[in-house]
């Protein structure tokens, strides 16, 4: 919780708080509006740590890895909630503090956290899981929901 509360939260604040602001951004009240992604982002990584630990037996961090492949809460539509939770929290304040320098920082997050997903989370949990990781990652998408790709299609993960 202390490493996501410093790079979703301290960093952003003193980023938003620095001199450094390569372009304007201005959206008078409507950066308000900013607190709705920032309230759902934080609301669903607490509830993806939570799946992590009830059914997962572990935790999203590498030192306690969960034992079983978690398929269900958000993970039944995609396959990097928490991620993609953290970056909306990282939206919300590009909104309500508009801040062009968070903007930069959102975008280098996106790119980091690609390559980290894609280099080495993956291959660790395909190494893990085997062949139901691979059926995994056949059916559910990595970054964008199922259900806004294609609301026509009901199927969820494959039953592990």
């Amino acid at each position: 919780v202390i490493v996501i509360w410093f790079f979703a939260v301290s960093l952003p604040f003193w980023i938003a708080a620095s001199d450094f602001e390569p372009f304007p951004v201005e959206l008078g009240s409507l950066r308000y509006v900013g607190w709705i992604p920032i309230i759902l982002g934080a609301s669903a990584i607490l509830w993806c740590y939570w799946i992590f630990n009830s059914i997962g037996k572990g935790t999203p961090w590498p030192f306690d890895p969960p034992k079983r492949l978690v398929v269900t809460g958000l993970y039944r539509y995609v396959r990097n909630p928490m991620e993609g939770s953290y970056l909306l929290v990282l939206f919300g304040e590009v909104l309500l503090f508009e801040s062009s320098a968070l903007v930069l920082y959102l975008v280098s997050n996106v790119l980091f956290l690609y390559m980290r997903q894609v280099v080495v989370e993956e291959p660790n949990l395909r190494r893990r899981f085997g062949q139901p990781y691979e059926q995994y990652c056949k059916s559910v998408p990595r970054w964008i929901p199922r259900f806004i790709i294609d609301t026509r299609e009901k199927k969820g993960p494959p039953n592990l």
